[in-house]
């Protein structure tokens, strides 16, 4: 595992801290870890949707341009 160093708002750190306290999570890492892993795993389901969407629009775009070759072939 590498080291990261990063800078947040106090406030942040002081809900980090908080929710470490409370038990939520064994440290601060843990709970930085377990944001970034959310933020990775929304993220990148939103990535997947935008690369189909873009896949079926050029695959939809390879079909008006074949439409329209026969069309002009007539």
């Amino acid at each position: 595992m590498q080291r990261v160093t990063l800078r947040l708002p106090e406030q942040q750190l002081k809900m980090i801290d908080m929710l470490v306290e409370y038990g939520e999570f064994p440290s601060a890492s843990e709970a930085i870890r377990t944001a970034i892993r959310d933020l990775i795993d929304q993220r990148s389901e939103k990535l997947v949707g935008r690369i189909k969407l873009f896949e079926k629009t050029q695959e939809q775009s390879k079909n008006a341009d074949s439409y329209l070759r026969l069309k002009d072939e007539q």
